[in-house]
């Protein structure tokens, strides 16, 4: 039944409730009795200012509350929307009205409890409560009748709002524009290599300028097609984001596009996964012309199968992070539309492709040998590359700091030279439609005559990072390639003898067991080994000259 179609209903919109209360008397007799008439229940959603905005017809078990568009929650809180609802038999407020005021984040919800004695109602309250562990995100009242009902709501709402507040950001100020963000991990994995991956995907956020509030991990049995992890587990998750003031759901898993769609119908955040994520840091660091058109053309090729919704699943995607790239604009583009930019991205990047091949050949004419360094990201190898050359590459402790690459000239003694390029760094579980913004990199590492592989020894997972970056040359068919383990930042073992000595020892003993050769990229003097190796590898008739490094 629609409000037009019954006169009682029509009258509900034209009434007005005082800022200071919940509802009028008048008011809630008059829902009380037209629920009784129709034998189903009624709700009103009525603003801060006493407005009836929505009236819902439900049936005599629940309600279904529209989608409120006209009420975005937006960094807001609380929605600024109220609920008042009939109970046909008088039951307390269920689950459903709770997850619902937890979930829409509700100035309040109130059941007006029907009794048998026609005429008598009792009311019961709830409200959302400030984040405490262990305790449910809202506060239930118990049931009394209307009659004793007393609630200043004006000054009620003032003061939740700001308890919620407090909660929410503590002391620290929250800068304009600022993303914070849940992490989740929803795998099979063992707990360990859950953790690892939640730890990597903290580091990727930090890079992307997410602040973490939360991190779930959940390892089920069976992934849930709609939603990856259970519903259940998904409304906690989505309760505690906003609980938190949370703006973002960042998934350490690919997320399909029906997978996107079910998690954002739930809630009004931005979810986005590690692809777009990744995505967002390239944007972002992408400095060349060839980077940009990389990075613009893989975000096209993500978002396109991504972008069949409207309205708020649109705006879900655009601004911020896991927004950046082709901007606002191209994502309200047509499929038809994007598919075009994307065709021609894809010719400029073959020009693009043509000028960076001839380039190389002059390289290869000119008969130096070529290093190429290569690792998992913040390895340090940007730093390795200006500490060699005396150079200035951008350098930064963050992930993918390095996006374009860098070719500088190196100098040994008796005007012996090389031509060395810093690359990006390689990542865990990169998903194939990412590795076409690698492209320019791979390319340059077809031509490299050795490949100097970085790894960063005062990581605890250092060994699977080895792993990793062996595993994705491989399947780059680079396997054939001479390749030299460098250890760096073996200046941090000193200080982790101390705080993880099992580790420090695992370190050292890779290092025999691998024949790596220990540098710290930041201390000229600790290079003197690696430069004798890389002269003996390119002038074995010559003798290295220990530590003299000469920069172009």
């Amino acid at each position: 039944m629609k409000p037009s179609q019954h006169k009682g209903l029509e009258r509900l919109y034209r009434r007005r409730v005082p800022p200071e209360e919940v509802i009028t008397l008048d008011l809630a007799r008059e829902l009380v009795e037209l629920s009784r008439e129709i034998r189903r229940q009624l709700g009103l959603l009525v603003n801060r200012s006493g407005d009836v905005e929505y009236v819902i017809v439900g049936d005599e078990r629940g309600l279904y509350i529209p989608e409120l568009s006209d009420y975005p929650l937006g960094k807001k809180l609380l929605r600024e929307l109220r609920l008042i609802h009939t109970h046909l038999k008088g039951e307390s407020l269920t689950d459903d009205d709770l997850t619902d005021l937890a979930l829409l984040r509700l100035d309040l919800i109130a059941a007006l409890q029907i009794s048998p004695v026609e005429g008598q109602f009792s009311i019961q309250t709830a409200y959302l409560a400030p984040h405490t562990p262990g305790k449910a995100p809202y506060r239930t009242e118990r049931p009394q009748p209307f009659s004793r009902f007393e609630l200043d709501f004006a000054s009620f709402v003032e003061t939740l709002e700001s308890s919620l507040h407090q909660a929410a950001n503590g002391t620290r100020v929250i800068m304009k524009g600022e993303e914070r963000g849940i992490l989740i991990s929803v795998t099979k994995a063992s707990l360990d290599e859950a953790e690892d991956s939640i730890e990597e995907l903290k580091e990727l956020a930090r890079t992307a300028g997410v602040e973490v509030l939360d991190t779930v991990i959940q390892r089920p049995r069976q992934f849930n097609p709609r939603f990856l992890m259970g519903e259940g587990k998904m409304r906690d998750v989505v309760i505690r984001a906003l609980q938190l003031g949370a703006s973002l759901l960042v998934f350490d898993q690919e997320l399909s596009p029906t997978q996107i769609r079910s998690i954002s119908a739930m809630t009004e955040l931005k979810v986005i996964d590690r692809s777009q994520l990744i995505l967002d840091i390239f944007a972002r660091r992408a400095q060349s012309l060839d980077g940009k058109v990389q990075v613009e053309l893989a975000q096209l090729k993500y978002l396109l199968p991504r972008l069949t919704g409207r309205g708020v699943q649109m705006s879900r995607l655009m601004g911020g992070i896991g927004g950046r790239g082709p901007g606002e604009t191209k994502l309200e583009m047509d499929r038809r539309r994007i598919r075009d930019r994307i065709a021609r991205l894809e010719k400029e990047l073959k020009e693009l492709s043509h000028g960076r091949y001839q380039r190389r050949q002059k390289r290869v004419k000119a008969g130096l040998p070529i290093i190429s360094i290569v690792g998992y990201t913040n390895a340090g190898k940007s730093t390795l590359l200006n500490t060699l050359t005396q150079s200035d590459v951008f350098t930064e402790n963050l992930l993918f700091a390095t996006l374009d690459t860098s070719t500088r000239r190196l100098r040994f003694p008796r005007d012996r030279e090389v031509i060395i390029t810093d690359t990006v760094g390689f990542i865990r579980s990169l998903p194939k439609s990412l590795m076409g913004a690698f492209k320019a990199t791979l390319e340059e590492l077809q031509d490299a005559d050795l490949l100097l592989h970085l790894v960063d020894c005062s990581n605890p997972r250092f060994e699977e990072h080895i792993s990793q970056v062996e595993t994705i040359l491989d399947e780059l068919e680079l396997e054939t390639k001479p390749r030299l383990l460098v250890f760096n930042k073996t200046d941090l073992l000193t200080e982790m003898k101390k705080k993880d000595p099992l580790t420090a020892m695992k370190v050292r003993q890779a290092s025999r067991r691998l024949s790596a050769i220990a540098i710290s990229a930041a201390d000229r003097k600790s290079l003197a080994p690696l430069m004798e190796e890389l002269q003996r590898r390119f002038w074995p008739q010559e003798t290295a000259i220990a530590g003299q490094v000469i920069p172009e």
